[in-house]
């Protein structure tokens, strides 16, 4: 075997107040092929090359890459993990499978600083993940739909984290806290109305609106317009509104509030699936 190919699914984290722990896989694809011999050196995908040794041992060997697809960079919609995730898998197959699914995941929530888009784009559908603790995922169910204000700008991670203060007010934490509980409460119960109202997020949304100066708007035009909710995807810049069929209005309403030209709006579905080796050759 000298050539594995890997679809790998756009993440949304956070939900809003959970940080660094809830995400949603998304049915918008990076495809990553990997192939034994020398490529262009990458730091990203050295990194993920040295851990994967380290990780799994075995006799190093070099790789090159080609990633192709969806997922737009540094937009909140997980695209370092789609290529993380991608070149774990492809050494994983070349080498022998030496790890397993759990395994990788941990290698690439080692990687990305936080679990929250990894876990979903390596199980698929809703996923809680806590460090030290098995990845909890729930199917989501296909009357769901994301409708995805994608802006034409970028957000760097590491930027929309130095925004966030060092404390937070006991109140505001006790508010974020019990939406995400009963956010998680939904998504294990399939009980989808009762994530109206949920969304609501004191922990980093509101210094990361600097950020996303539409943030505000664009949330409330979606939920005047049928949304249960919408929340920042991960860091941004990407807005994401969850509706259930009404998707088209509520991005079209995102649109309109955003004023923001060159922004565009894709409605999808969540993955079930998470992370899958198409083929070896």
């Amino acid at each position: 075997m000298n050539v594995v190919s890997v679809k790998v699914p756009a993440t949304t984290a956070n939900l809003g107040p959970g940080f660094d722990c809830l995400g949603i896989a998304l049915q918008m694809y990076n495809m990553v092929k990997v192939r034994r011999g020398a490529g262009t050196p990458d730091g990203l995908v050295q990194a993920a090359t040295r851990a994967f040794f380290q990780r799994a041992g075995g006799r190093a060997f070099d790789i090159s890459w080609e990633i192709s697809g969806e997922v737009p960079r540094s937009r909140g919609l997980g695209s370092s993990v789609t290529v993380r995730l991608g070149i774990l898998h492809g050494l994983n197959e070349l080498a022998g499978s030496p790890l397993d699914r759990d395994a990788i995941f941990s290698l690439c929530a080692e990687l990305e600083g936080h679990p929250d888009n990894a876990a979903p784009a390596v199980y698929g559908g809703f996923t809680i993940a806590r460090a030290g603790a098995p990845v909890q995922q729930h199917r989501v169910g296909r009357n769901l739909e994301f409708a995805l204000l994608i802006p034409s700008f970028a957000v760097s991670t590491s930027e929309a984290r130095r925004v966030l203060p060092a404390k937070i007010p006991l109140r505001e934490a006790a508010l974020s806290l019990g939406n995400a509980a009963a956010i998680a409460g939904a998504f294990a119960s399939r009980r989808y109305a009762e994530l109206s109202g949920c969304f609501v997020d004191r922990l980093h949304q509101p210094y990361r609106a600097k950020l996303v100066p539409c943030l505000d708007a664009v949330l409330d035009a979606g939920r005047k317009a049928g949304a249960l909710g919408g929340w920042l995807s991960g860091s941004g810049s990407t807005i994401a509104c969850l509706t259930e069929g009404s998707a088209e209005r509520v991005a079209k309403a995102m649109h309109r509030a955003s004023g923001l030209v060159g922004a565009r709006c894709v409605v999808v579905r969540a993955d079930n699936h998470g992370v899958r080796v198409l083929r070896r050759t």
